[in-house]
């Protein structure tokens, strides 16, 4: 089994600006703009709202209501009508999708999708980043693999349901794949009957990546077992090992500034399986002091 880091939503280059920390303590990952999608900012819901009454404020107008969402992947049923059928989804394609093919995720791999967020606050009837606070990497979702489709090969009425998915609006190409995720979580040693596919709650240290008082974000606290000793593989993307540095109680890791999927040999890392399990069970919510 392989456990994936995925890079997902807003950040400086895509978007242009960080997710947000809701005032509740609940990370919300933006999709990025995408033209070619049909599904629209304005469109989406949350919390009863469109989406793009949260993104336009803080975009400071870049984007707006009309502007097209990747929604990928989508995970939350309520943000859009669904067709009868739909199911937790998650796309990829080019090279992220090839490093995936190579690393040979597939069914049963879990994927853990991290991003870039920063607190938020209501301001003057709007919404404005909360001053004197610092963006974070943190893991926000997770999707375990039941199958993989390419798109291709999913245009017919079978797959239906997901016709919507902005994979869909791209040119033939055997490289552009759909991971649909399973109804139930299948991990080693998990007794608890939980979702293949969803959302934290909140933002917790534990799910936090990027090191308290860090000059970077990308500079990661990870748990003690993550660190690539005794000839295990280490994380793709991060061969070099002067990347890492193993501390009594976590690791250190500077973490790659380009890549989206960063994969984890799950046999090599038997404890990475009780770590995901209980990031999923411990579904809490911390509010923002």
């Amino acid at each position: 089994m392989k456990l994936i880091l995925s890079r997902k939503g807003f950040d400086s280059a895509a978007g242009g600006v960080p997710s947000p920390i809701l005032p509740d303590g609940r990370l919300l990952a933006l999709p990025i703009p995408d033209a070619a999608s049909t599904i629209r900012y304005g469109d989406i819901a949350v919390d009863g709202a469109p989406l793009a009454s949260l993104v336009t404020p803080l975009t400071r107008g870049k984007v707006g209501p009309e502007d097209g969402a990747h929604l990928d992947p989508d995970l939350i049923a309520d943000m859009l009508p669904r067709a009868p059928g739909w199911r937790p989804i998650f796309g990829q394609s080019g090279q992220a999708q090839g490093h995936l093919r190579n690393q040979g995720v597939g069914p049963g791999d879990l994927f853990l999708f991290f991003g870039l967020f920063r607190w938020v606050e209501r301001h003057a009837a709007s919404w404005r980043w909360v001053p004197g606070t610092r963006p974070c990497h943190a893991i926000w979702g997770w999707l375990q693999v039941e199958s993989v489709v390419a798109v291709d090969q999913a245009r017919g009425d079978d797959y239906a349901w997901a016709h919507y998915h902005p994979h869909f609006r791209r040119r033939p190409d055997p490289n552009n794949v759909l991971y649909l995720a399973r109804r139930r979580l299948a991990l080693p040693g998990l007794d608890a009957a939980l979702p293949g596919a969803g959302t934290f709650a909140g933002l917790t240290p534990e799910r936090r990546l990027t090191a308290p008082e860090a000059d970077r974000v990308s500079q990661w606290r990870l748990p003690a077992w993550c660190y690539p000793g005794d000839g295990r593989p280490p994380l793709s993307y991060h061969a070099n090992r002067q990347r890492w540095r193993q501390h009594a109680a976590h690791t250190e890791l500077s973490a790659a500034a380009r890549g989206q999927e960063f994969v984890l040999d799950g046999d090599a890392y038997p404890e990475a399986w009780p770590w995901a399990g209980e990031l999923i069970r411990a579904k809490t919510t911390t509010r923002h002091s």
